[in-house]
């Protein structure tokens, strides 16, 4: 089985003035295709950068990335956007719908970017609105949908490049917790049907759906564990 992620030595670092501040300060971390694995840590401890980093909207300091067989520490601005728009599938907590657009239309939307004609794009938009249970409300503007609705559809426009990444930051922030568990039985389903699923939260029970946790503090991995409780790094 292949690391969909390799972090070699990863080292993240932001200047302000002549003051080096040190988020990531070394993370070696191998995820595996089909994983489903949540990054936690208290604020300030590196997580949201790590995410960044994973999703290929910022670069390291230092360090090796290896995203399912590309090196991209070192790769241009534009060849990132190229790797982010084929690879990784992004839910974020605000949803970021556009609120013009249906629902169907916000799930076409990244296929508008790989250049796949209108009607093929409804229809493949179509058959991932029906696998998260939203083909009833295919049409309904984002003002429409309650709050679960419209990160159902963004998990749909997540998963319908068929990306070798999902990557969800804080997916459940904006729900109750009735809604919260309905997201996270889909991201198990996305994972039993094959995709690796890396999720950032703060709280404990939203992880507690993930196959493994990995801990961070102070810029550093403090535990790496499954749900069996092997310890995989410490």
């Amino acid at each position: 089985m292949h690391s969909i992620i390799h972090l070699e030595g990863i080292r993240k670092s932001y200047f302000m003035g002549k003051q080096e501040l040190q988020v990531l300060k070394g993370i070696d971390l191998d995820i595996l295709k089909n994983e489903y694995v949540a990054l936690m840590g208290p604020s300030g401890s590196g997580k949201s950068t790590l995410m960044n980093i994973l999703g290929c909207l910022d670069s390291p300091t230092g360090g090796k990335y290896v995203l399912n067989g590309h090196d991209v520490s070192k790769m241009a601005d534009d060849n990132l956007a190229d790797i982010r728009n084929k690879e990784i599938g992004f839910v974020f907590q605000q949803f970021n719908l556009l609120p013009r657009l249906t629902a169907l239309e916000n799930v076409a939307l990244p296929l508008v970017y790989a250049g796949i004609g209108r009607k093929q794009r409804m229809d493949m938009a179509m058959e991932v609105i029906a696998k998260v249970g939203l083909q009833e409300r295919s049409h309904h503007k984002p003002n429409e949908l309650s709050g679960g609705q419209c990160q159902r559809v963004a998990i749909a426009r997540a998963l319908v490049n068929n990306p070798s990444l999902i990557l969800a930051d804080e997916p459940t922030g904006n729900l109750d917790t009735k809604t919260s568990i309905e997201i996270m039985e889909i991201f198990g389903q996305i994972q039993a049907a094959g995709n690796t699923v890396v999720l950032v939260t703060h709280e404990e029970d939203i992880a507690n759906h993930a196959k493994r946790i990995v801990r961070l503090r102070d810029g550093l991995i403090e535990s790496d564990r499954t749900q069996a409780g092997t310890l995989l790094h410490a």
